[in-house]
């Protein structure tokens, strides 16, 4: 069975589960139980066409040529692309391109450099 923990408010043992937050009936303070499972949870790991784990700032190289959305030129295979961010989402790597500008891409399409 699994314990529901103390208002983080006001310490109290009184709290109940009501769907997917958690209530508390003296202080009336709600929290998602999601709120409680992300304090243990670690950063997502992002890893490269090859399964190398990916950080913030590291230089890539595209794999494949990507067609750029609004744009009638392609990024070819072969460009090196330096200084990455990872963000959250389905492209999970964001950078600045030379000749492009800013762009998202998907972290399947490159490889550590």
């Amino acid at each position: 069975m699994k314990t529901i923990p103390n208002c983080p408010k006001c310490n109290s043992e009184y709290t109940y589960a009501d769907g997917n937050l958690f209530v508390c009936p003296e202080c009336a303070h709600e929290w998602s139980l999601a709120t409680e499972t992300e304090q243990g949870e670690q950063e997502k790991i992002v890893k490269d066409a090859n399964g190398t784990v990916l950080q913030d700032g590291d230089a890539v190289t595209v794999i494949k040529d990507l067609k750029v959305k609004g744009s009638s030129s392609t990024l070819k295979i072969g460009t090196k692309v330096k200084s990455i961010r990872l963000v959250e989402g389905d492209h999970d790597i964001d950078c600045k391109i030379d000749g492009f500008g800013s762009m998202k891409l998907k972290s399947e399409f490159v490889k550590k450099a």
